[in-house]
């Protein structure tokens, strides 16, 4: 179906909500789709859409809409749908929406649900969000190790409607530990008297429930895996991450990565910000704070330069260098840092010194070249382009130029390493603030050379 006609059939279920077509659409489109289509009507209307469809179909499309939307229907639904809506939904979506709800919305839910439903949302939501705990299911299907293959498949067909994925089975032992893995493939393909300890896979790729949740996403990227059992302090199994899971935490992870490699994520453990969801007020604030450091980087580095105003009113055109060679330093740098982010995001560089070295040891090399090469270009545009300069004003010009290229490309290298190894997330260390240390930087070393080389003038 087109996304046109998709558009076509929610406008006409918005005007009138029918449950039978509402269910023929749900059959026949994307689920993604028709929560796209939505995002422009009012909150009231997708509500009065919702209230008369099947709870498994409303909790389908209610989890496809983004988190605020989600908030704002909520809060137009009756209390008897909202409680049908939540206990369709999957156990990790309902946890992260109660999260969301403030004290008196939470005590007004959970007398509503089933005690199995209330128990298991208390019980993720002791995990802090951010871990993988919070990020779990407990939708997932498990068999005890003692059984044949005939009696686990008697259990998963009983189980299967109520569990998010059957395809790869958690064997637990009495004690609810993790003692292995079995593919739903290999049950049905074996006999049904082969006993099930000849089939299981032991289970080594685990994450620890207060571990960070891209945590769990790396395993299921590196591993290659549909998803990963998370596990207590105790070694028992409280639930799994899937991979769909996966991709919104990635999404959400990237997300955060730009905002703080842009200089506009918040400091410390708060929420990042969001353009759509975040108070002006928070907006301001953070941007604001960023600002400010960056202006007092800014301040240091004006103050330095004033304070050469002998060798400018000596040598006027070195006041025209500053800006290129500075800006050749911070540019320099964000590509190096760029480039070692995604490295560690993608997990080919690990907080080791065999990796710094590695990096280091590449970037000296690619970050001379560069810096001689757009050195040799500054020096032959500046005699070209500004006429009777003395050879000493060319070589300062020059020298600056490779150095503070080169030093940039280390320095942002190196910089994402420390943040690691101090706990902060490398792309905290944004372009804007590379660019600030290398300004400073730059200016120390271009009026440095500048004494060196044209000292003599000041006599």
């Amino acid at each position: 179906m087109l996304r046109e006609d998709i558009a076509f059939h929610v406008r006409t279920l918005l005007s009138r909500p029918d449950a039978e077509a509402f269910h023929r659409l749900m059959l026949s489109a994307p689920v993604a789709d028709i929560a796209e289509s939505l995002l422009d009507t009012p909150p009231q209307r997708v509500a009065r859409l919702l209230q008369p469809a099947a709870p498994k179909e409303a909790a389908t499309l209610f989890v496809a809409l983004p988190d605020g939307f989600q908030d704002a229907v909520l809060a137009e639904l009756p209390p008897a749908t909202v409680t049908a809506l939540v206990s369709a939904m999957p156990s990790d979506e309902r946890v992260d929406l109660y999260h969301r709800l403030d004290t008196a919305a939470r005590q007004r839910l959970l007398p509503s649900l089933s005690r199995a439903e209330r128990d298991d949302i208390l019980r993720l939501a002791d995990y802090p969000e951010g871990t993988a705990g919070s990020a779990a299911t407990s939708q997932y299907t498990t068999i005890d190790s003692g059984m044949t293959v005939r009696a686990a498949l008697r259990v998963i067909r009983a189980t299967a409607p109520d569990k998010e994925t059957i395809y790869v089975i958690y064997v637990v032992d009495s004690d609810g530990r993790l003692t292995g893995t079995v593919s739903l493939r290999d049950l049905v393909m074996a006999a049904d008297d082969t006993p099930l300890t000849s089939l299981v896979t032991a289970s080594s790729v685990t994450v620890r429930a207060d571990d960070p949740d891209d945590r769990a996403a790396e395993h299921i990227r590196r591993y290659d895996l549909l998803a990963v059992p998370v596990v207590d302090s105790d070694d028992k199994m409280i639930g799994i991450v899937t991979v769909d899971d996966a991709m919104d935490i990635d999404k959400e992870q990237d997300a955060t990565q730009l905002a703080r490699y842009g200089g506009t994520a918040a400091l410390g453990k708060g929420a990042d910000l969001d353009l759509k969801e975040s108070t002006m007020r928070r907006i301001f604030g953070t941007r604001l704070l960023w600002l400010v450091i960056l202006t007092v980087f800014g301040m240091i580095t004006s103050t330095f330069v004033a304070q050469q105003e002998d060798i400018l009113a000596e040598v006027i055109v070195l006041a025209a260098f500053i800006a290129p060679i500075v800006d050749m330093g911070g540019n320099t740098g964000s590509q190096s840092a760029t480039l070692v982010i995604r490295s560690m995001a993608l997990g080919q560089l690990r907080l080791r010194w065999q990796d710094v070295w590695f990096v280091v040891r590449r970037e000296c090399a690619i970050a001379l070249a560069l810096g001689v090469c757009v050195a040799v270009l500054e020096v032959v545009l500046a005699n070209f382009t500004k006429s009777g300069l003395d050879s000493d004003v060319l070589m300062v010009v020059g020298l600056s130029m490779l150095i503070c290229t080169a030093l940039g490309g280390i320095i942002g290298a190196v910089l994402p390493f420390l943040a690691r190894r101090i706990g902060t997330d490398p792309a905290t260390l944004s372009s804007p603030l590379i660019t600030s240390i290398m300004d400073l930087l730059g200016v120390f070393v271009y009026f440095g050379l500048a004494y060196v080389f044209l000292g003599h003038l000041l006599a």
